[in-house]
């Protein structure tokens, strides 16, 4: 005879671990599952299950997207981005925006020489991750690729 284990997870832990992440209901309520109902271990999950689902994105096509621009408030300094994904309702979605006007922020601030360099600069409003990773991130938040194609950055000092 083969037993079947029901793990019991807590909509409201699915809740809060989905409005923290961002996640789907689905994958949140996975991570609880295999944490048993740990909400730190579950965030360690899906963050884990994150960069998993974006390398499996990698190789698909990006076509839509938007040219985000972000001028320092003292006018001297500016910076432009052009950031991909694969659909335009992506592109329309508050999160892609979001994560645009992030990284146009973040080459106004850090002036990465380039798209590589630029991934690999801790990001500006949390150290504990890379600029990679905030756009891994995000790719697993909306399901599709997104790539950053374009960096510039203008500064009136040279």
């Amino acid at each position: 005879m083969n037993f079947v284990r029901i793990m019991i997870v807590n909509i409201n832990d699915i809740k809060r671990l989905r409005n923290e992440t961002g996640v789907s209901v689905a994958d949140c309520r996975r991570a609880l599952e295999e944490t048993s109902n740990d909400l730190a271990k579950a965030r360690e999950w899906l963050k884990k299950h994150g960069l998993e689902k974006a390398g499996k994105k990698a190789d698909r096509v990006t076509m839509q997207g938007l040219v985000e621009a972000y001028v320092h408030q003292n006018g001297r300094i500016g910076a432009m981005v052009e950031v991909l994904c694969e659909t335009d309702f992506v592109a329309k979605t508050d999160e892609f925006k979001h994560l645009a006007h992030e990284i146009a922020m973040q080459v106004a601030a850090m002036n990465p020489s380039d798209v590589a360099s630029l991934f690999k600069q801790e990001y500006i409003r949390d150290a504990s991750k890379t600029v990679e990773q905030l756009v891994k991130e995000t790719i697993s938040k909306l399901g599709e690729n997104i790539v950053v194609r374009r960096i510039v950055r203008m500064d009136t000092n040279g």
